[in-house]
């Protein structure tokens, strides 16, 4: 207790204002900046981390299965109804992905056709994402296309009034040198609705029906994977267990994160790249605490050489000037988080810093608070000032002399 008393004293007293209490304020400040900085940085990275994942969220289901060797399977190979019956499965779709040629109005662009079944909008809520018309890609027995606003715009399509695209895909099992347009499959269907997502799922993605993508690519009767939507606070890790051992070893399945997982990795390590970039700025500004405590150290050998007389020993005495230290460097801790997680808050509820650019996905920086983050910065500051206040005092108080 009593060395806390000192050190509060030697910081808070009117009494006792000096050069020396200015330069202290001043490092409290110089602490609180990095620190609120470390703060915000991670909350942003948090916040693209999350903006990222719901974007994927509308193409890739929360788990997948599809076939190990291969890119496609027969439906029947999967029981769909032993599926359904697993605790914590919602629904199920089957879907048939492969790459075709699309054209309209002499406009050409590549895309990757998804054929999906009438279960896939129980899987995907699509409704929001669909700027115009809707996403449904069947009626009855007419065909339809949901394509993205980008690919809408490669192609030419201004208006769905006027909106067949002919798709082409190479027929397989046949090539005609004589007859190039023989070798592909042609389909000219209209488009019947636009969704409005990110750019790079705009250009890759055109939805059309299962029954259209097996005619288109050759493939009757087969998929290349079954997608499934998990029931709300199912356990992830735990139904993919079980979704693994209904479809056997001749299916793998995984999970959102798992087929990205590269994607997610490179954002992971980007985070806290940046975490220990900004904490070296943070250790670098924690030397004007140094400073401070030295000055501090000096100015008070009067007090020290009356402690010592009154039988304080070294340690007491070093406990004095350390907890010192611990005080400049909390209350910039303390100042700096406070700070830090006012800012993101604002952010993260208001949207207060609009991004400079049109987007479709968001107006302002994404920014998204975690206590974990907090926590971290926390731990990383305490034994900053720790190292930092015990090198400084034992270099300057020794034990038989100042």
């Amino acid at each position: 207790m009593l060395p806390q008393l000192f050190a509060r004293r030697y910081l808070f007293s009117s009494q006792s204002r000096s050069v020396v209490n200015l330069i202290s304020g001043l490092s409290v400040a110089a602490v609180a900046m990095p620190v609120a900085a470390m703060i915000i940085l991670l909350s942003v990275f948090n916040g693209f981390e999350s903006l990222v994942k719901s974007m994927y969220s509308a193409f890739d289901a929360d788990l997948t299965v599809s076939p190990r060797q291969g890119q496609t399977f027969a439906q029947r190979d999967l029981d769909t109804a032993a599926l359904a019956r697993i605790p914590g499965v919602g629904a199920l779709s089957f879907t048939l992905e492969q790459s075709a040629l699309l054209e309209h109005g002499g406009r050409q662009a590549t895309a990757t056709i998804r054929g999906v079944d009438d279960a896939y909008g129980a899987v995907f809520q699509l409704g929001d994402a669909v700027s115009a018309g809707e996403w449904r890609v069947r009626l009855g027995d007419l065909e339809r296309l949901v394509v993205g606003q980008s690919m809408a715009w490669m192609l030419g399509i201004r208006s769905l009034a006027d909106a067949d695209v002919t798709l082409y895909a190479v027929r397989r099992g046949s090539f005609s040198s004589l007859l190039p347009l023989e070798n592909y499959t042609r389909r000219t269907e209209p488009v019947g609705g636009v969704y409005t997502l990110d750019l790079e799922t705009e250009r890759t993605y055109v939805l059309a029906s299962l029954r259209l993508a097996q005619e288109l690519f050759g493939y009757p009767g087969r998929a290349s994977a079954l997608v499934v939507r998990l029931a709300p606070g199912a356990d992830a890790a735990a139904v993919r267990k079980t979704v693994a051992e209904a479809a056997g070893d001749g299916f793998r399945v995984r999970t959102r994160d798992e087929l990205r997982a590269s994607f997610y990795r490179i954002m992971t390590y980007e985070k806290w790249g940046i975490f220990f970039i900004a904490l070296l700025v943070l250790i670098i500004a924690s030397f004007s605490v140094v400073g401070a405590l030295a000055m501090l150290i000096v100015e008070k050998r009067d007090d020290i050489s009356t402690l010592r007389a009154l039988g304080a020993d070294t340690g007491l005495v070093r406990a004095v000037f350390r907890t010192e230290g611990f005080l400049i460097c909390g209350l910039g801790a303390v100042a700096g988080m406070t700070l830090g997680v006012a800012a993101t808050l604002a952010q993260q509820y208001f949207g207060l810093i609009e991004i400079p650019a049109e987007t479709f996905l968001t107006k302002s920086y994404p920014v998204e608070f975690r206590p974990t983050d907090l926590a971290v910065v926390a731990a990383s500051f305490a034994a900053v000032a720790a190292l930092l206040s015990n090198i400084t005092v034992r270099s300057m108080i020794k034990t038989d002399r100042l």
